[in-house]
């Protein structure tokens, strides 16, 4: 299909990220083309854990995960659509003293920002999260408005609520350039032919510093494989299992369906989504040990993904100084599914050229020239 010859605005990317820039945009009226080379979420969302959460370190990533938050205990109202959202909660497992020490700050701040995010003893987070051996368990960190859903509803329900309002989807087509005439954005070059356009929004995840580079933006960010196990049915398991992760290996699960989802970093830094069973050792080994209880479940099915990392581990949102109507939202080293729905409203008023609800300009990506860099610790 021949993608129109012209757009006010044209996204990359058709993830969770992208659709719902598309669909804020295209509520506020906007001429909205997004442009996705496969399948609506078949790039890192589709393989994502599906963690939502408001626990970050960052008070502006603390405030886009609360917003998020709101948004998708709505989403059946706004845009519309079942995403199965469970909010039992976060509960980090902390073993080092200084990760302790960081969590007891991070929970401070998250609370003065309206989260109700609390330091548990090593007890009390066991039972929380029964399956799990507090041995070497210094401290918890939880909170009970955190929980997961499901990132293919995601996709679909902002993807039909930009189509309701105007907005044109097109699957299977790849964006092969970008026009920029006298240092501004002129048009995007498909393999299905031209658009006209003046603003390019970049969501394109793992595959953004290519996107970024057909007009001369620099978007550090690179992919890293991360992969998932999805058990055999576990029973016994208590109504209200927390989304539980054991901090310093990384190691997380929570309920999905009748088994458990489970993950953790990958030994091997690798772009490529293939999965690997050197991984799978290296999980087993860890659950034989944090949560000896789940170790005999047997695996229904694997994936493996990409994360988008940058240099900092932190978003980076914001317009090109250098070209006039490319804009990006990219870059969230694992935590973009659940900031998607604040991004796209961030974005969206960046477009409009008018105040965002939340503050991302030290999100730019120009911090990195000024080497001002802004980690992010509490990442899974």
């Amino acid at each position: 299909m021949t993608p129109p010859g012209r757009a006010e605005v044209v996204v990359i990317g058709g993830g969770a990220m992208g659709t719902s820039i598309a669909f804020h945009l295209a509520e506020a009226g906007a001429d909205v083309l997004l442009l996705e080379r496969g399948e609506l979420g078949s790039g890192s969302t589709g393989k994502a854990a599906g963690g939502v959460r408001a626990q970050f370190s960052d008070p502006v990533n603390i405030e886009l995960g609360a917003r998020s938050l709101h948004a998708f205990a709505r989403f059946d109202e706004r845009p519309g659509g079942c995403i199965d959202l469970r909010r039992n909660g976060y509960l980090f497992l902390l073993t080092d003293p200084a990760d302790v020490a960081a969590f007891e700050e991070s929970v401070r701040l998250q609370n003065a920002c309206g989260v109700p995010s609390r330091m548990l003893t090593a007890r009390e987070a066991g039972e929380l999260s029964p399956p799990v051996s507090v041995d070497g368990v210094l401290a918890g960190a939880f909170s009970p408005t955190d929980g997961h859903c499901t990132p293919d509803g995601v996709v679909q329900g902002y993807a039909a609520g930009a189509r309701r309002c105007g907005a044109r989807i097109q699957r299977h087509c790849a964006v092969t350039g970008i026009e920029v005439t006298g240092g501004a954005v002129t048009g995007v070059r498909t393999d299905a032919g031209p658009v006209a356009t003046s603003a390019v929004v970049c969501a394109a995840g793992a595959w953004s510093a290519a996107v970024g580079a057909m007009a001369g933006v620099e978007l550090p960010v690179r992919p890293l494989r991360r992969q998932i196990l999805v058990t055999e049915p576990a029973p016994g398991l208590p109504d209200r299992l927390p989304f539980t992760i054991d901090f310093g290996t990384g190691f997380y699960f929570h309920e999905e369906g009748l088994g458990l989802l489970m993950g953790m970093p990958d030994p091997v830094d690798s772009a490529e989504p293939h999965l690997d069973d050197g991984w799978l050792e290296l999980l087993a080994d860890t659950v034989e040990r944090r949560a000896p209880a789940l170790a005999a479940l047997g695996a229904a099915h694997r994936w493996a993904g990409l994360y988008e990392l940058s240099p900092d581990h932190n978003a980076l949102i914001g317009s090109a100084a250098e070209v006039r109507g490319f804009l990006y939202a990219t870059g969230f080293s694992g935590h973009g599914f659940l900031q998607s729905p604040a991004v796209g409203e961030v974005v969206r008023d960046l477009v409009l050229d008018r105040p965002p609800p939340v503050d991302v300009s030290g999100l730019g990506v120009d911090r990195f020239a000024r080497d001002e860099h802004r980690p992010e610790r509490n990442l899974v």
